[in-house]
C-alpha cells in the first residue's frame, strides 16, 4: 500500500517560535501547545514525512516563511500532545496572507475559512500554488523530492 503525501500549515507567532528557533538544534522541534480540538485532530492525522508550511500569524507577520516535515507522529506529552518536525527549508520568497487571498487559485483555502485554527490541512493544489508563489523552498529554492 502506497502512502499518500499529506500537506499541512502550522501557525506560530514569531515572538513565540520563529523560523530561526526552528532552524536551531539541527532544525528539529516539538510542535505542541495546541489546545483547539480540531487543530489537535489535524496534528493526530499527520504521518511521517508529511510536509507543513511554517506560517507566521499575528497582526504584523501573517506570512509563510518555510517548510518543515513530520519526523515523529502524534504522541502524548505534559502539554497534551505533540508531533516532532524538522526544518526542510525557508521559502525562497516569503508569501503574505494578502497575496494568497488575492490569488484566484487559492479561493476556498481552509486558512481563509478558519483563520483562527492553528493547524490546517492543505490540498496538493494549494500546496503547489503557494510553492510557486514563493519560488520553492530550501537552499536551491527547489521543493524537496522534486527533480
Amino acid at each position: 500500500m502506497v502512502k499518500t503525501q499529506q500537506y499541512w500549515l502550522l501557525k506560530t507567532e514569531p515572538g513565540e517560535w520563529s523560523w530561526e528557533d526552528q532552524e536551531a538544534n539541527e532544525g528539529v522541534s516539538k510542535w505542541d501547545g495546541v489546545k483547539n480540538k480540531q487543530a489537535q485532530k489535524n496534528l493526530k492525522s499527520m504521518k511521517l514525512g508529511d510536509l507543513c508550511f511554517f506560517y507566521y500569524s499575528g497582526i504584523r507577520a501573517r506570512r509563510l516563511v518555510g517548510v518543515v516535515s513530520v519526523i515523529r507522529e502524534w504522541y502524548e506529552d505534559d502539554d497534551g500532545g505533540a508531533v516532532d518536525v524538522k526544518a526542510v527549508g525557508k521559502m525562497t520568497r516569503l508569501v503574505g496572507l494578502k497575496e494568497m487571498k488575492g490569488d484566484e487559485r487559492l479561493k476556498g483555502f481552509v486558512l481563509f475559512r478558519q483563520p483562527r485554527l492553528s493547524v490546517v490541512p492543505v490540498t496538493k493544489e494549494v500546496w503547489d500554488t503557494i510553492c510557486e508563489l514563493g519560488g520553492g523552498y530550501g537552499e536551491s529554492g527547489d521543493e524537496e523530492g522534486d527533480e
